[in-house]
């Protein structure tokens, strides 16, 4: 069996003589521009075979001022949590006060060497290399996971699939046997594909529990300064000024991450101007030889003179990164470039003066521990800094506001999460989106916890874990993607593991000692989302088999079209459903009811892939379901988790230019065969196209034109089409209630009759989702008993 051979059988296993294999599908390719459209299969069939793989298409380039506008931007959506978090490192460290002066030198050792490892190392040079076209984020982990290996649970998958130009991965050729290994254990083991999509689903959760706590620990942090000149300010007070604060930061997302960005980037800059400016001036002014504390021997003293307070106090250490994900999850809004450069050129340098210089204030100040950020500021700048310190609070809060909304998109896209509107802000940047729904419950949550919890060190215990969990389940899927798609030296695998895995391990096991102290809060929010994200994935795809045992094959569809009780309608009719593989069973319901068919129907199915974006031009997918005169086509519209569905007007029109030239491409391939003596089985097709001087022969045929009876045929069915798409589009939308089925357990029930029901009845209905008029909407329902 050569090569190419057994790509064919399998376009996603490994092959031994993978370089050779591309380097014969190039030439192949420069011999003829045909050569995909040829080996056409039928994957909207469930029997069909396979194809061979596709051309990566490059990543655009951006020129250097875009970049430059994006770092900007950057600063003020990704670095508004993390830049904040000086405001209350110190005193949720020192909760017990400063017993030892040498103690303020070995945290401060710790919050640089933490900087340092986690957010620039760990994110902005490994992490950030794992984006997924673009888009960041713990599901971009997990959809190249499953590109790579087949351990997606998504049911929908089709062999075109890896034909979309973003689909291939960027590998490098060597290749490694451990790499094989370990992408055989995953997609043999049910067990490891559940867990692989359950830890995302916990990260997700993580992601926007952290979402929620961040808002309501920067706002109150920096309201808390007040005091420091108005003693008669209850913190009660501070609260309600907090939460009207908060109302009116979820009020602006509407307009978008573009204008936000823009708004706060200049307040975001001034604030680290301010921040890095004081800790100059404290470092000189006090103490400068806290510069020692770049010696880690300052960590260990620490230690083994407070022992179990030490690892106690590594709980607020922690939020000195809090907001760190955010680089990750809000790459999408971005580029990896304009965040790299952003973070090294000015959040880095600006945090680290301004924890060094808190640390040189408290060696002369140790009893002000408490209020180490107000008190450490000079007097004629104290109130500027108070009105730039609110104002930045308020912006730490859009970091996470906007990494929530991309791994909602994310999720949503695959299958894990219920149908929500999804708006995109920004015609001049693709990924800046926004989700009124989750905005609503978000500012929910925010004001909930604040005015319950009311302190920062109530929330700081709470904020901590779900900061530490999010970076360890993205250490532990980049781990996967080190071994298998980068196919990282695995002495480089052991020491991230030793060095960074072991840090985080360490700061989780001290956030989970304060569980009972508040750290129960993200992990019940954690609980919530993850229960409605299992529930919503779990019925999809009971829901999907239904239908693919049900689908009405090519034997019954020839059945119900050789009945002459129904009728033709002029029209065309799009009809909607999840199914990929076949004709849904809907349909035969639809036709039982009504006994006419328009006079061109196309069965949509509209899916997202595992990747962040699918080139217009490769979008539709369309198939003939024969016989050919009836006019009923298979189309699949593939999209990415970030592309934009609700096109109105241009989907419809665009749809119909793709049907015209399929049926081009269609009645011109069918021609092919016929000279070729209706070779019509792949593998005769795959071996015509390797005879180059046949390949030759066939391009000459196109380029001179079809006969004229040939090109009268296709200028009639095309013509029809165009009539039929004048006398009016409708679209049939397959509404499914689903219900247990008879003898089901009483879980199944649960989770059927009511959890999703539950959820269903509550959110958008897919009309609204793909904004389908009205006027032109027929629902047809129909109850599955799953």
């Amino acid at each position: 069996m050569s090569s190419i051979d057994a790509l064919v059988q399998n376009p996603i296993e490994e092959t031994h003589d993978e370089e050779a294999v591309f380097d014969d599908q190039d030439q192949l390719k420069g011999n003829n521009n045909s050569f995909r459209k040829l080996g056409r299969n039928d994957s909207l069939d469930l029997e069909s075979a396979k194809i061979l793989g596709h051309q990566h298409r490059g990543s655009q380039a951006l020129e250097w001022s875009v970049i430059l506008q994006l770092a900007f931007q950057s600063i003020g959506v990704i670095y508004g949590d993390i830049g904040t978090s000086p405001l209350y490192v110190y005193a949720s460290t020192f909760t017990s006060g400063i017993k030892h002066s040498d103690d303020i030198l070995g945290v401060l050792s710790m919050i640089f060497y933490t900087i340092t490892l986690i957010p620039l190392i760990k994110y902005v040079f490994i992490v950030l290399r794992a984006n997924d076209n673009g888009e960041g984020g713990t599901f971009a982990l997990y959809s190249l996971i499953c590109r790579y290996a087949r351990v997606g649970l998504i049911p929908s998958q089709q062999a075109e699939d890896s034909d979309v130009s973003n689909f291939q991965l960027e590998l490098p050729s060597k290749r490694l046997k451990r790499a094989s290994r370990l992408k055989s254990k995953l997609e043999n083991s049910k067990l490891a594909k559940n867990f692989l999509l359950i830890i995302t689903m916990l990260g997700t959760s993580m992601v926007i529990g952290d979402g929620v706590l961040t808002p309501c620990i920067s706002v109150l942090s920096a309201m808390g300064g007040i005091k420091e000149v108005k003693s008669s300010m209850t913190q009660d007070k501070i609260v309600w000024i907090s939460i009207a604060i908060l109302v009116c930061l979820f009020m602006v997302q509407r307009f978008g991450t573009d204008k936000v960005g823009y708004t706060f980037a200049p307040i975001i800059c001034i604030w680290f101007t301010f921040i890095g400016g004081i800790g100059v001036y404290n470092f000189v002014k006090f103490d400068p030889t806290v510069v020692k504390a770049i010696n880690p021997n300052y960590i260990i003293d620490y230690f083994k003179r407070n022992k179990k307070e030490a690892w106690v106090s590594l709980g607020g250490v922690v939020l000195a990164i809090t907001g760190t994900e955010a680089l990750f999850a809000d790459v999408g809004h971005f580029t990896v470039r304009s965040v790299q450069i952003s973070m090294c050129t000015v959040t880095y340098p600006a945090l680290i003066l301004a924890y060094t210089g808190q640390a040189s204030f408290l060696r002369k100040h140790e009893h002000l521990v408490y209020d180490t950020f107000y008190k450490s500021i000079p007097g004629p700048l104290y109130w500027p800094m108070f009105v730039v310190a609110v104002a930045a609070s308020i912006i730490a809060s859009q970091a996470m506001i906007s990494g929530t909304f991309s791994i909602i998109q994310q999720s949503l896209a695959l299958g894990c999460f219920p149908r929500v509107k999804v708006v995109h802000t920004s015609t001049k940047y693709e990924g800046q989106v926004y989700i009124p729904e989750v905005n609503y419950l978000l500012m929910l949550a925010c004001v909930g916890v604040t005015a319950g919890f009311k302190t920062t060190q109530k929330i700081g215990n709470a904020y901590g874990i779900a900061v530490v969990f999010v970076m360890t389940l993205t250490s532990s899927l980049l781990v996967l993607i080190m071994i298998m798609i980068w196919k990282t030296n695995l002495i480089f695998v052991i020491a991230y593991v030793l060095i960074i895995g072991s840090v985080e391990l360490l700061y989780l096991s001290s956030v989970l000692y304060k569980f009972d102290q508040g750290g129960y809060l993200p992990l019940a929010f954690a609980a919530i989302l993850m229960t409605v994200m299992y529930v919503w994935n779990n019925v999809y795809r009971r829901k999907y088999y239904y239908e693919l045992d049900h689908k009405v094959s090519s034997e019954m569809f020839k059945e119900i079209t050789t009945n002459t009780n129904f009728s033709r309608i002029p029209g065309l009719a799009m009809f909607y459903s999840e199914l990929v593989q076949g004709i849904p069973p809907i349909f035969k319901h639809y036709l039982a009811n009504v006994s006419a068919l328009h006079s061109v129907l196309v069965f949509v199915s509209i899916k997202s892939l595992p990747i962040s974006k699918v080139p217009v031009e490769e979008r539709f997918l369309f198939r003939r379901v024969k016989p050919r005169e009836l006019n009923v086509f298979r189309c699949a519209v593939r999209y990415g988790y970030t592309d934009v569905h609700n096109e109105r007007d241009s989907f419809e029109r665009t749809l119909l230019e793709r049907l015209k030239e399929f049926i081009k491409e269609d009645n011109w391939l069918s021609q092919m065969e016929a000279r070729n003596g209706a070779k019509t089985e792949t593998d005769t097709e795959m071996e015509d196209v390797f005879d180059n001087k046949q390949v030759e022969d066939d391009q000459n045929m196109k380029q001179d034109g079809e006969s004229e009876q040939e090109a009268e045929v296709v200028s009639k069915e095309i013509e029809f089409v165009e009539q039929a798409w004048q006398a009016g589009v409708v679209h049939l939308v397959g509404e499914n209630e689903v219900v247990a089925g008879k003898g089901a357990g009483i879980g199944k029930k649960i989770l059927i009759d009511y959890a999703y029901n539950f959820i269903k009845k509550n959110l958008r209905q897919t009309d609204k989702v793909f904004e389908i008029p009205h006027k032109r909407l027929v629902k047809v329902g129909m109850t599955y008993e799953l």
